[in-house]
């Protein structure tokens, strides 16, 4: 997939409200060759990902082995809006807390209790890595104007039938 098209499909308004959820769940092949799917943050900063981890993360040995990510930020709701992206992880390891953790984690904490989560934080982690995810294919699916490619090769097979 070009570039140009990958930012197409990431600049429509779904994906836009989509990217602003902060969570995804990121795929990777874990270091015993088998698949892994976590939940974690995330921030979009226009062109990356950005997620945070901790600098023990177990996610860490299998992302410099195979750097190959898939992620998917979806919805609840029916019919659910889903985003599908694939990239390669970048990782960057950094001294104390990156801004991206503490804006990803602001949430729906009172001021007081982020004052509390960011001292335990920054007391808990001399530093952590950037899990960096710049995409180089993506997918928005709607359910009204994009659909999962099987279901699409579905209802052309049946506009065939049907013409006859």
């Amino acid at each position: 997939m070009r570039a140009s098209e990958v930012a197409e499909v990431l600049d429509r308004p779904i994906s836009r409200e989509l990217l602003a959820r902060g969570l995804t769940r990121l795929a990777y092949v874990a270091t015993d060759g088998t698949p892994r799917v976590v939940p974690i943050g995330f921030e979009w900063n226009g062109s990356e990902i950005v997620m945070c981890t901790v600098k023990n993360a177990p996610k860490l040995p299998a992302l410099r082995r195979a750097p190959a990510v898939a992620l998917t930020v979806d919805t609840e709701a029916h019919p659910p809006l889903i985003l599908l992206v694939r990239g390669r992880a970048e990782l960057d390891e950094v001294e104390g807390i990156p801004d991206e953790y503490l804006r990803m984690n602001a949430g729906t904490m009172t001021p007081e209790q982020r004052t509390a989560w960011e001292a335990e934080v920054r007391s808990l982690y001399d530093g952590m890595v950037r899990i960096v995810v710049t995409p180089t294919w993506a997918k928005l699916i709607d359910f009204e104007t994009n659909l999962p490619s099987a279901v699409e090769e579905l209802v052309r097979r049946r506009a065939e039938r049907e013409r006859g």
